[in-house]
């Protein structure tokens, strides 16, 4: 394996962090990996926290990550809204919104809808579904699919995808996703690393936006079982792992050995 892969896309809730700890030899697996002759990429649906915090967080845990190597959730919004000069309604948490800074935001033709945690209440929902129905051609644009997401006191949380859905449902549409899983963000990535997807290996902790979405463009999809894992995720109809392994440091012994 370890001679054919070129490029490795790593999630990060969840993989190499679990709330505010990383995940037991995560660090020194990173180490190796960037030893090796690969590419590396961190990809997010994190969006309660812009791309300089994420990494920021990162570093504080103790990894080595740069700037440029974060493909995030709100980045790829961002430029979805710029490419089709969208006037965006933001349903985000105000902790993201710096990402989103400079952009017109008078009279919405577009909804964008991150993890906004509490801020999911009904007065916040029915103000992003006036903004929809208002007009038909509107769309509605996520940061994810993500349903649920481990949280930093072990539990599992609702993401975004549920309230997505609801909006969805209400103003009779469907939802562009920007976000893992979607294909165009896992070829803007394989595209900065100037890697091919047939070389490339995903590694995360959901089995449908992680590994799903990256099998569903030609990368290899490697399942741990830390963060949003579940044991049933091994026994799925729809997706099936190219390996199961139990955390991010197995995950590079079997990649390199």
């Amino acid at each position: 394996m370890a001679d054919e892969t070129r490029g490795v896309l790593i999630d990060l809730s969840g993989v190499l962090y679990v709330g505010d700890r990383a995940v037991p030899g995560a660090i020194d697996a990173l180490g190796r990996l960037r030893d090796a002759d690969v590419r590396l990429r961190f990809v997010t649906n994190t969006s309660r926290r812009t791309r300089a915090d994420v990494v920021d967080k990162l570093r504080g845990l103790g990894y080595a990550i740069d700037t440029a190597e974060v493909f995030s959730a709100p980045l790829a919004a961002r430029r979805a809204i710029q490419r089709q000069r969208l006037r965006p309604h933001l349903l985000v948490h105000p902790s993201v919104r710096a990402d989103f800074d400079g952009l017109d935001s008078a009279d919405p033709n577009a909804v964008v809808v991150g993890d906004a945690g509490e801020r999911f209440d009904y007065d916040s929902l029915n103000a992003a579904f006036r903004v929809l129905v208002e007009d038909d051609g509107r769309p509605l644009i996520s940061m994810g699919a993500n349903r649920y997401f481990k949280d930093g006191d072990g539990g599992l949380s609702l993401d975004m995808g549920p309230f997505v859905e609801a909006l969805a449902f209400a103003a009779g549409r469907k939802a562009m996703t920007v976000g893992k899983p979607a294909p165009a963000f896992f070829r803007d990535v394989l595209q900065d690393m100037g890697c091919k997807p047939a070389t490339s290996v995903m590694i995360g902790d959901d089995l449908a936006n992680d590994v799903g979405g990256a099998q569903a463009v030609g990368l290899t999809g490697v399942l741990v079982r830390t963060g949003k894992y579940r044991p049933a995720d091994e026994h799925d109809d729809a997706v099936s792992p190219d390996a199961v392994v139990n955390d991010f440091a197995a995950a590079v012994d079997w990649l390199i050995g």
